[in-house]
């Protein structure tokens, strides 16, 4: 899911510079095109661009099944996990709890119409921005997590047609609460629209959602994505790892001044350096320890992911600090956020929408949340990842080192997907490494083999 295609615009210069020594056979007057004919060209130049733009989505749309399948069947015989709840869909309650909890995630995907990225002329991410809204995704589930009140559930929500799992019908947009009446369930408006918008909860969610928007000044929005991604040796059309993701969003963070209490940490060599979190994460005044997202890449096998580590990616999603895990299949990224099963469950980026004006008051919100969850077997994911967890202070992340140092244990039978070390990493942690791999041995040694094949780096486990 890399067109080159996509890129040609930033590459080199335009068609017309090809032919810059033309002009020198032209008369001054003739070497200069009317301001009529500028305008029509340029028209007739955005007019191509527009409809280029719209049928690359509508194949992409296409290709990943949008339009012909956006429903998948659960089972209500097994609990369906998602990150770190339990659900048990025979229940008509708890199945009305997880589609609002599935609801309240933010789903970033595709956009076009939104303005040039710098450097190019492409203004959609259609065809090969998968893995940095995947990206966007897992910092989005950290940063709601570490900004909305524990429990916070968006108050726009889809319900569960009764008996029928895999489809959802929308309700009101006003907060609801369930009234029992003649045996079943009716819901009743609480408040009305205005009042909820007005509420400082839910200014809070926009907030977090305008960060993440298709402009030039959004924190986590693409085009700063792209941009801090140079570094890296990347541009807006490139295929964007796992890997060099997590080292973007660390950089996007740290740069931004809306979160001083937040800090992201990426390991390093498959292993997280406790000694390093803490120096990132203490704080001059006293007792005060700012919270942390920790993403750690790594590669859970060769060609295809190893079935012995499938079992801890499973006890690592029934974890409440992992927030999801960026993955998929080959160049065709997801955000696997729980499973059922032998099944897992994702949020798909692969669906091109308009871009949203968040400058407008009161924004809509409802393409941002995904109301149709979908699965896919462990069979299919692909071994390069990056797994997310989130921990809010320093006795959260003393527990988040025990319960995941139990959970990757249990892949004791091949090597661990990755490990814990009280020292702190010879090398700079700021540093994004690249084209290069890194082997973990049983003696728990490290040695760095350098290969110009790698399009990223990832833990060879």
């Amino acid at each position: 899911m890399n067109p080159r295609t996509s890129s040609a615009h930033c590459d080199g210069q335009s068609a017309s510079q090809d032919h810059m020594d033309d002009w020198l056979f032209l008369s001054p007057d003739s070497a200069e095109p009317s301001d009529q004919e500028v305008c029509r060209e340029d028209q007739e130049a955005e007019d191509k661009g527009k409809l280029k733009s719209k049928l690359v989505s509508a194949w992409n749309s296409l290709k990943y099944g949008w339009p012909l399948k956006q429903k998948s069947k659960f089972s209500k015989s097994s609990p369906l996990i998602m990150l770190g709840k339990s659900f048990d869909l025979k229940d008509e309650r708890d199945r009305e709890c997880f589609h609002r909890s599935f609801t309240s995630l933010l789903w970033l995907t595709y956009r076009r119409g939104f303005p040039q990225l710098p450097g190019c002329s492409l203004t959609t991410d259609s065809g090969w921005g998968c893995v940095i809204r995947t990206g966007q995704m897992l910092l989005a589930r950290g940063l709601l997590l570490h900004m909305m009140p524990q429990g916070w559930l968006w108050s726009v929500m889809y319900c569960a047609v009764k008996d029928d799992m895999d489809l959802l019908r929308p309700v009101d947009s006003a907060e609801l609460a369930w009234n029992a009446e003649d045996g079943a369930n009716k819901m009743c408006r609480q408040l009305s629209l205005g009042s909820l918008l007005d509420r400082p909860i839910e200014a809070t969610h926009r907030k977090v959602v305008s960060w993440f928007a298709d402009l030039p000044k959004a924190p986590f929005g693409i085009h700063q994505l792209v941009e801090l991604g140079k570094s890296s040796g990347k541009k807006a059309g490139d295929w964007y790892g796992p890997s060099i993701v997590a080292h973007i969003l660390r950089k996007a963070v740290a740069a931004s001044a809306d979160l001083p209490n937040l800090a992201v940490y990426v390991a390093q060599d498959c292993t997280i350096y406790l000694q390093d979190v803490r120096r990132l994460c203490e704080q001059p005044l006293p007792h005060s320890w700012r919270s942390v997202i920790i993403l750690v890449p790594v590669r859970l096998g060769g060609q295809e992911l190893n079935p012995s580590y499938i079992n801890c990616v499973k006890k690592l999603l029934k974890l409440q600090c992992c927030i999801g895990i960026i993955g998929g299949k080959p160049k065709h990224s997801l955000f696997f956020i729980g499973f059922q099963d032998d099944h897992l469950l994702y949020l798909d980026p692969h669906y091109c929408q308009p871009t949203v004006n968040i400058t407008k008051e009161n924004f809509p919100l409802e393409s941002f949340h995904c109301k149709y969850p979908r699965k896919m077997p462990f069979s299919r994911m692909d071994p390069s990842c990056t797994i997310g967890f989130y921990a809010g202070g320093q006795k959260e992340f003393e527990s988040l080192c025990t319960s995941v140092n139990e959970a990757v244990s249990t892949s004791a039978e091949t090597y661990p997907m990755f490990i814990f070390s009280k020292g702190e990493c010879l090398e700079d942690e700021s540093h994004t490494p690249a084209n290069s791999l890194t082997y973990l041995k049983r003696n728990s040694e490290l040695r760095r083999a350098t290969t110009r094949n790698s399009m990223d780096e990832f833990v060879l486990l």
